[in-house]
């Protein structure tokens, strides 16, 4: 019986189900990628908490009450406004240096921005309202629903990081913050109207740096500190994939005939045979074939137990986190 040659063709459907397989292996990067995913809506809540009480204390609801009640009765004031980004300040301290260079430390304001949005910046570095918005934060967030739309990709950005702007991944960007929504829309008006005050002033936050304790500015910047580390865990786990793809595309390209693909998919736990390879099409074999999709679903679940002593490790910091917050 003559050997079926590997075109190229085949060699699309079997990277793109060997892709899949990956993305469905329990490895560190996707269990660490899961976990950090499962907590996220408690640190936004518990960080949201209290961000809403050190404004309240400044913007009392009572202020906020009276300042409604003379917009409503006069048509020259316009000075309500729901937002969802702040900047908080505390007094502190920092180290500069003298006409002689040496140290000398002073008294000084300590503030960052804070933004709730979606894509708000995490970046704990850059204090400015203007600072760019991390996207990337709602790709990791919503990944599971991002990939279930044809146009999307959630992986777009870590696939092209270091690459110029190009219309490949414009494309994919665009049809994400599509799909995610914004204020008027989508995932993104849930959260954003989930996580807004309204407050006194022009809608220009920096204009109005509140105050807070240093106590509750570090939970604040451990709260974005904490998202980074989610996005970066997104980047990592989906990063060591792309590694084993670059490699196994390689070794498909330098193969000629079909059960040589066939033996390299089985050595890295992946069963598939010729007949499924030739007669479904890419689409097919990747999603719809009923063993590949039950395979799918099963990738989406955190299939990890977590032990006692990570159960009260994790109950211990969540209180912690709660009694700053109250």
């Amino acid at each position: 019986m003559s050997r079926i040659r590997l075109n190229q063709e085949y060699r699309n459907k079997i990277a793109n189900r060997m892709r899949v397989h990956l993305e469905q292996e329990d490895t560190i990067e996707k269990q660490n990628y899961d976990n950090l995913k499962a907590q996220q809506i408690d640190i936004n809540d518990n960080a949201w908490k209290l961000a809403e009480k050190i404004v309240r204390r400044h913007y009392t609801l009572d202020d906020v009450a009276k300042a409604r009640y003379l917009q409503d009765k006069f048509e020259n004031v316009d000075t309500i406004a729901k937002d969802s980004c702040f900047h908080f300040h505390y007094m502190g301290t920092k180290e500069e240096r003298d006409y002689d260079n040496n140290p000398v430390v002073k008294e000084a304001t300590i503030e960052s921005h804070f933004d709730f949005k979606l894509d708000g910046s995490i970046d704990v570095d850059n204090n400015s309202s203007y600072s760019r918005d991390d996207s990337g934060y709602g790709y990791a967030l919503f990944r599971d629903e991002l990939k279930a739309q044809d146009d999307c990709n959630p992986d777009i950005l870590i696939e092209q990081e270091g690459k110029e702007s190009n219309p490949h991944k414009t494309k994919y960007v665009d049809n994400n913050n599509k799909y995610l929504g914004d204020k008027d829309s989508g995932y993104g008006k849930e959260w954003n109207d989930k996580y807004q005050l309204d407050l006194i002033g022009r809608n220009y936050c920096r204009d109005r740096s509140i105050a807070c304790t240093e106590q509750e500015y570090n939970f604040l910047i451990n709260w974005k500190v904490q998202k980074a580390n989610f996005v970066m865990a997104h980047q990592k786990w989906i990063s060591s994939i792309l590694q084993q793809m670059k490699e196994i595309k390689v070794g498909l390209k330098g193969y000629k005939y079909l059960d040589e693909a066939i033996e390299l998919s089985t050595e890295l736990g992946l069963n598939i045979n010729d007949a499924e390879i030739i007669r479904t099409n890419s689409t097919g074999l990747t999603i719809y074939n009923p063993k590949n999709l039950a395979d799918r679903i099963k990738g989406m679940k955190n299939k990890k137990v977590k032990t006692k002593a990570e159960k009260i490790a994790e109950r211990l910091l969540y209180e912690q986190q709660s009694q700053v917050a109250n």
